[in-house]
């Protein structure tokens, strides 16, 4: 049985910089990255800030047009599907619940409004459904005719939640969801999420800077570098036995609830390229502590294994 739900093939995003039209450069933000989310899977992107994981998102959600490649949905091309029935496949959980919801409405308008914009059901059914929604994702019915200022962070981001899910989409992508939350907070969220993943076998596109809440929700991760996947493997295998060199950086440079152990030092040859003028060839070459000689001239291929991606010349033989 097929079980993919979310797929791209050599997707590509080039925005065009500058203030006069004959002086743009190009702004590769997705270099031809390729990955596969299946159904009730977690799927986590990772990377600096600027790598191209939110333009990523934005493109899978069908805000943007791709300047090259194609995403498919159970296999059929995104670009012949309508904008509608996209949206009540694929949500967003935006990362800021204080700037995500309107303040002027109440939190019934809120989780009711994708019901309202579908034409699904009668007034009383989505009340009855919103009731349900908020019961799922654990906010009292109390809540019903109140604002978004009279909720805590937390409460705010459930609202978020389920809003997302009220329409029954397959697809959650989540735009670092718990970073502007307290972390008992954020504990809470991501186990309301992996709750929501079975109950409704929902699918996830994860983004997110902290690896320990990647390593707690993930099935999969895909490390991304200057919109490139340079990594992608199943989560243990990223943590415990990590190939590339950036995606050991990363984890080197996650911190420890231990004291003792200081801030981690990162062995970094360089400052962080600039995606206007980036590097020949592999583009972590200035910074890598094992670059070899052809890798400031020659392009990594892409080596794919076992539903393992790896761009990176130490692996070549």
């Amino acid at each position: 049985m097929n079980t993919q739900l979310l797929s791209c093939r050599d997707l590509g995003k080039t925005f065009h910089v500058g203030k006069r039209l004959w002086a743009k450069k190009a702004l590769r933000a997705v270099d031809n990255v390729s990955l596969t989310l299946e159904k009730g899977h977690v799927l986590a992107a990772v990377g600096e800030s600027g790598c191209g994981k939110t333009t990523l998102a934005r493109l899978l959600l069908g805000l943007l047009k791709p300047t090259h490649g194609r995403i498919y949905i159970e296999g059929r091309d995104i670009a012949s599907i309508n904008r509608r029935d996209i949206a009540r496949r694929i949500q967003l959980i935006f990362q800021d619940p204080y700037s995500s919801l309107n303040p002027r409405k109440t939190i019934y308008s809120i989780i009711a409004l994708p019901l309202i914009v579908h034409h699904i059901g009668t007034p009383g059914e989505r009340r009855s459904r919103v009731e349900e929604i908020m019961e799922l994702v654990g906010l009292p019915r109390n809540l019903l005719n109140c604002y978004p200022l009279q909720l805590s962070g937390g409460q705010r981001q459930r609202v978020a939640i389920g809003r997302a899910i009220i329409s029954k989409p397959d697809v959650l992508i989540c735009d670092e969801p718990t970073s502007a939350l307290d972390v008992s907070v954020q504990a809470q969220i991501l186990n309301l999420l992996l709750d929501l993943r079975t109950e409704l076998n929902l699918a996830y596109l994860f983004i997110s800077h902290n690896l320990a809440v990647v390593e707690h929700i993930a099935d999969q991760v895909a490390v991304m570098y200057l919109g490139r996947i340079v990594e992608s493997a199943q989560t243990e295998d990223i943590f415990e036995t990590p190939k590339h060199p950036y995606t050991k950086t990363l984890l080197a440079s996650a911190l420890t609830p231990d004291p003792e152990l200081g801030l981690p030092e990162i062995d970094l040859n360089s400052t962080i390229p600039d995606p206007l003028d980036p590097p020949s060839g592999c583009s972590f070459h200035p910074r890598c502590p094992a670059a070899l000689p052809k890798c400031q001239i020659e392009k990594p291929r892409p080596r794919s294994d076992d539903g393992k991606i790896l761009e990176c010349h130490l692996y070549d033989q």
